[in-house]
């Protein structure tokens, strides 16, 4: 019996030619920045659309916060709070944390075109991502820090 039973479990193996499996996460609702469901079920994407919905939220978790995630997942962004660095150090770190974050997905080759501006306690971010099915792009993503 499965702890959710709504949700059926991803197929995490590898194929027997030693590939990723096709990457599968439940599509995602941007600007709402909530699942979508269907019918009273999420519903799924494949593919780039799958790896940017781990990367959205991947910058939206903050990493070391949560027991249900390991330590490599998400992002390390609060150290750059209250330190007395200037505006381009602040930028310039925010940009390396976010590329550290996102690379320990096997899917993502490289993340390009990443710049960041803080606004207060936000910070935006956009980057290209270059995925083995494609580039996706994040436009405007919002980040409480």
């Amino acid at each position: 019996m499965s702890l959710f039973p709504l949700i059926d479990a991803p197929d995490t193996g590898t194929a027997a030619s030693g590939t990723l499996p096709l990457a599968r996460e439940v599509a995602w609702d941007f600007a709402r920045d909530q699942p979508i469901w269907r019918s009273g079920k999420p519903l799924y994407v494949t593919g780039a659309d799958a790896v940017l919905v781990w990367a959205w939220n991947c910058i939206h978790t903050e990493r070391f916060t949560h027991d249900v995630f390991t330590s490599d997942y998400g992002q390390d962004l609060a150290g750059l709070i209250g330190k007395p660095y200037g505006d381009e150090v602040r930028q310039s770190e925010a940009v390396r944390k976010l590329r550290e974050a996102l690379l320990i997905n096997p899917y993502i080759t490289s993340v390009d075109q990443v710049s960041a501006t803080f606004e207060g306690s936000w910070l935006h971010v956009n980057f290209s991502l270059h995925t083995i099915y494609g580039e996706v792009s994040v436009r405007d993503a919002a980040i409480g820090i």
